[in-house]
This record gives C-alpha cells, sequence and structure tokens, in this order.
C-alpha cells in the first residue's frame, strides 16, 4: 500500500527520534513517503496533493487536531466520496487528540503506532460522518470558504478561549489544561458586560430538516457543534456537553442561554462531572442531536473555531452534517 506520512514537526508531544522511529515502522508495511509541515495549511495541501495524484491510498497523519483537520481538508477537497479518496490514519502527537481519542485509539505515540499496522495488518476501517461549516448566503460572510471539522466546532464564549490560547502559544507558552483554564477565566471575565445572548439558531422546520417552518431560537450566548463525544479532555477526564454526538450520525449542538457567575458555575460544574449518558441540562442549556443542517447568526461578530484552530471573527455560519463522508484506519 503506498502511503504518505505528514509530520507536524511542531507537535507537542513528539520528538524528532520520535518521528524516525514511527516512519520506520510504518515503512516495514507500507510504501512510504514522508512529508514534514512548514506552514499553516500545508498540511491540507499535501493531502489534497496526494488525493489528486491518485496513486496514494492512504494518509497518516502525525500531529495534534489542527494537523489532522487540515489533512482531512485536503482528502476531501473535491468532495466527501469516501471511495475517490485516500483513507485517513492518525498518530496522535498533540497536547490533548480528541478525534484520536474519540476513535479509541492509544494517547501514546508508540501504542497508537503499534495499533495501526495491527489494523492495517488486519484490514480495520470505518468510514464516518464530519461536520462542514460555510459561510451563509446573504450575510457579510457569505464568500467564507467551507471548511469541514472532525469532532467540534465553537462560536462564541469557547473560541474566543481557543483564540486567548493561541495567542499565548505564539508568545512561546506551551499548551497545557492550566493554561487552558487560566483563559477560560480571563474570557469570562472579558465578557462580563456581555450577559444577554446575541447569538440566533435558524434550522429547517421538522425534527429531521424536514420542509416547514424554519424554527428560530433567539438570545443564546454560546454554542458548542460537536460530531463525536466527547467535546474535549481535562487531562485525562472527557467532557461531554452532548454525550449523544457520534460519528455515525449528523451534528449535536449545545448551547447556554445564560452566561451568569451563578449559570456558570451551574453549568461548567456539569461539564466536569458529564459522563457518556448524561451531559448538562436546566432551563438555560439547549440540547439538540442529530441536525443535518442550521445556521448560528449573531448580532456582532463572534469568535469561531473548529476542531480547536481559531478562525476568527463570524457574524453567521451555516452548518451540515455529512454521514459517511471518510474512510479512517481504526
Amino acid at each position: 500500500m503506498r502511503a504518505l506520512l505528514v509530520v507536524n514537526p511542531a507537535a507537542t508531544t513528539t520528538s524528532a527520534r520520535t518521528r524516525e522511529v514511527l516512519a520506520h515502522a510504518l515503512a516495514s508495511d507500507l510504501k512510504l513517503e514522508v512529508a514534514e509541515t512548514r506552514y499553516r495549511g500545508h498540511a491540507r495541501d499535501l493531502a489534497r496533493q496526494a488525493t489528486e495524484g491518485g496513486e496514494t491510498e492512504l494518509v497518516v497523519a502525525l500531529g495534534g487536531d489542527g494537523t489532522v483537520n487540515e489533512v482531512v481538508n485536503g482528502l476531501l477537497a473535491n468532495g466527501p466520496d469516501p471511495e475517490s479518496h485516500p483513507r485517513l490514519a492518525v498518530v496522535p502527537g498533540g497536547s490533548t487528540n480528541v478525534f484520536a481519542r474519540a476513535l479509541g485509539l492509544p494517547n501514546d505515540v508508540v501504542e497508537a503506532t503499534g495499533a495501526l499496522l495491527d489494523a492495517l495488518r488486519d484490514g480495520s476501517e470505518r468510514t464516518i460522518g464530519l461536520g462542514l461549516a460555510a459561510g451563509t448566503p446573504g450575510t457579510e460572510d457569505e464568500g467564507v470558504p467551507e471548511r469541514w471539522f472532525t469532532f467540534c466546532a465553537g462560536f462564541g464564549f469557547d473560541a474566543g478561549v481557543v483564540g486567548r490560547v493561541e495567542q499565548q502559544r505564539e508568545r512561546g507558552k506551551r499548551s497545557t489544561h492550566a493554561l487552558y483554564m487560566r483563559q477560560v477565566v480571563r474570557q469570562f471575565l472579558g465578557e462580563a458586560n456581555r450577559r444577554q445572548g446575541v447569538i440566533t439558531l435558524e434550522r429547517p422546520g421538522g425534527e429531521d430538516g424536514a420542509q416547514g417552518a424554519a424554527e428560530i431560537v433567539e438570545n443564546l450566548a454560546l454554542a458548542i457543534i460537536c460530531n463525536t463525544a466527547p467535546w474535549s479532555y481535562l487531562g485525562n477526564r472527557p467532557i461531554y456537553p452532548s454525550p449523544d454526538a457520534s460519528f455515525d450520525t449528523a451534528l449535536d449542538l449545545f448551547a447556554l442561554s445564560k452566561l451568569s457567575p451563578s449559570a456558570v458555575a451551574r453549568y461548567a460544574t456539569q461539564l466536569l462531572t458529564s459522563t457518556p449518558e448524561r451531559g448538562p441540562h436546566g432551563k438555560h442549556a439547549l440540547s439538540l442531536h442529530d441536525l443535518t443542517n442550521f445556521t448560528l447568526h449573531s448580532q456582532v461578530p463572534l469568535p469561531f473555531q473548529m476542531d480547536g484552530d481559531h478562525l476568527g471573527l463570524r457574524t453567521s455560519v451555516t452548518f451540515t452534517g455529512v454521514r459517511r463522508a471518510l474512510r479512517v484506519i481504526v
């Protein structure tokens, strides 16, 4: 099998020696080409070139969730036809590795490599669904290109936290869970004057998106879109805002209509104690499951993130849940 190993040399938890050992192990079973990323978006470009070349059967992403996201967007540059693009394999090398862990892979680069080699020898794979976000027609974000995400997107508060973390990393700070928690506090304090929600949810009428009157929910303060569960990890503790989210369904939405200190304390506690059976709940929480298509509008520009990558400010984003979009070795 001809394969491309896309390596992020800046990945948080891998060394040059580890990358060499991994490449050697994969080369024993594959016709392997190795390419290191040199700029933001390079992993996407490499995966797209491998897809368009027509000879590569497998693309292996070594890095964190951002590297995986770029590779996926390269593989699906011409659309979500699982039979027309190479399979994806992931070796976790970031600080959190949500996508890899959600697939059931070990969160250790050596163990994950062993699991990948076993899966390749056994021919073990699955086809998963993905999320797609795009600028909304008729709005100032209409021309924003479509982009795929593997496990989550966020509009508002959590995206603001991601943006703050990226700023700290650019200043040389290490990506740690303590860093994230500090930025959560700072983001909350920074939004102290914004207690009224500015986000509106709009989706086609009918529970399954069938034709009918559009459903509109106004005055939401934050929105988290999940393509799988868990949404993230705090250390080794999984966090489940949408426990029913799955790679086998469309998208789930969790939103809050209030960000007062008491509401934040209550729902943060529920998030930290969430389980695969029970997520946050209450009168200020909105939970929707298996959404194929919906749009989030904001009265003011808000931070937007996908798979932990801050993408700037948006006023409107349209989301689509695409089932069976990508073949993954597991």
